[in-house]
């Protein structure tokens, strides 16, 4: 099940990290007590750094923070599906991802990167007209996100939250960090903003991967109720045939999400 902020503004820290702070305590007092320990408390607090690190290093992890990886129950219940689309606006693959989407009457989450909205704000504008939403997805997509202190990441996270607003007029209610990593300091950053951390159940990597077949199969795979899939329309790997991998493999999810008779949902209808 999801775990859920309140919205209260106020951050309850995660299991794990009040058992590192008692961790920490205890290897300190041991030192205190028997010097000669020193070891023991060593490779204890270097274990537990690993262990931190290897939880933001897995994106669908909830041993820091909440994190949607599927829709709630009920939305899932009821054959709700989330298609969700980063890294963008892109001028030229956005476009063609929209008509898509209107043909086949389907709704989805665009985590957008703040600047590319400043930059193509008539596009994130006919985005949101269209009927979906957009998130936050950062504001300029830093490739170090997840090294950063928490004074550098609530400044990221705030100024994309401020650049949507400005363009849609709309903030966003949900935050993927770029490439889904993450460190102890992003959830206090949310729970402060009001903002709720999304990852996803099945990624297609079609940033990475040119093969169309391939990425469709990883996100069509098992495909049910209440899963939130994720493509990218910027930074989107191509195909041979030099075509966006996401113009080929959208069409075909779109269809199968219809033949198991499931309904394409953004990440906020589903709050509801």
């Amino acid at each position: 099940m999801n775990q859920q902020y309140t919205l209260s503004g106020r951050w309850a820290p995660a299991p794990l990290l009040y058992a590192s702070v008692a961790l920490h305590l205890g290897a300190v007092g041991a030192l205190l007590t028997r010097p000669g320990a020193w070891p023991w408390a060593l490779g204890t607090v270097i274990a537990n750094h690993m262990a931190l690190a290897g939880a933001g290093l897995w994106p669908r992890s909830q041993l820091l923070g909440p994190n949607w990886n599927r829709l709630p129950i009920q939305a899932g219940m009821a054959g709700g599906v989330a298609i969700t689309i980063d890294d963008g606006p892109d001028p030229t693959v956005t476009p063609q991802v929209l008509e898509q989407l209107d043909q086949h009457r389907a709704c989805a989450t665009f985590f957008c990167v703040g600047e590319r909205v400043l930059r193509f704000n008539d596009l994130a504008q006919e985005i949101v007209r269209r009927g979906h939403s957009i998130e936050n997805h950062s504001q300029r997509h830093r490739h170090n996100f997840s090294l950063l202190g928490p004074r550098a990441m609530y400044n990221e996270i705030s100024r994309a939250q401020d650049s949507i607003f400005q363009v849609t007029g709309s903030r966003p209610v949900f935050f993927r960090a770029p490439a889904g990593l993450r460190n102890p300091f992003l959830d206090p950053v949310l729970a402060h903003l009001k903002l709720r951390l999304a990852s996803w159940t099945r990624r297609g990597f079609d940033t990475v991967n040119g093969n169309a077949q391939s990425v469709y199969e990883r996100l069509a795979n098992s495909l049910g109720g209440g899963d939130i899939l994720l493509l990218h329309d910027g930074n989107a790997a191509r195909g041979g045939n030099g075509k966006p991998v996401i113009l080929e493999v959208l069409p075909r999810l779109l269809d199968a999400v219809t033949l198991r008779d499931l309904k394409p949902i953004t990440l906020r209808s589903a709050l509801s």
